[in-house]
């Protein structure tokens, strides 16, 4: 997967600090509009915490992935902050989160964008990736973290990037 795609350098941000899990959302809401101008800053953050409210978006080991879904978007949006102090995201083990990977898909979900949803969980279950971005400590080296695992990720014979 291209990392350009679903990222942009803009949509990454480093030792931000969050209040709350509620704040970490609003937080996360403003990176994500920033690589999609027509969408709406305000209508995203409200869509993340109505998502939250199904089911929790916190995975284990110190990781939060929020989604959701938009209409008029044609390609999945992502963003990636790590927090500078974790803060208690009603994950499974319990654990407060401090690395954060946002998305946003189209309303209706193509194949492609199920693949991309799959190379962000392969990402995510990286524990020593995970390890190496909570040392870093700017933007850019976290992006080019990122940029590395996705461009790592095996592909499926006949999957299109």
């Amino acid at each position: 997967m291209n990392l350009e795609l679903l990222i942009k350098p803009e949509s990454v941000l480093c030792n931000a600090q969050a209040r709350s899990k509620k704040h970490c959302l609003e937080i996360l809401s403003e990176l994500l509009v920033r690589s999609a101008p027509g969408l709406v800053q305000e209508e995203i953050f409200s869509a993340l915490i109505n998502r939250e409210r199904l089911g929790t978006t916190g995975v284990d080991d110190g990781i939060g992935f929020p989604r959701c879904r938009s209409d008029g978007l044609q390609q999945t949006v992502g963003a990636f902050m790590k927090l500078l102090s974790p803060i208690d995201f009603d994950s499974p083990d319990g654990e407060p989160v401090d690395l954060i990977f946002g998305l946003i898909v189209p309303q209706d979900l193509a194949e492609h964008h199920c693949s991309e949803l799959d190379d962000v969980t392969a990402i995510l279950d990286n524990h020593s990736l995970a390890l190496s971005l909570r040392k870093t400590n700017s933007s850019t080296a976290l992006y080019k973290m990122l940029q590395q695992a996705l461009a790592a990720q095996p592909r499926v014979e006949g999957e299109s990037t």
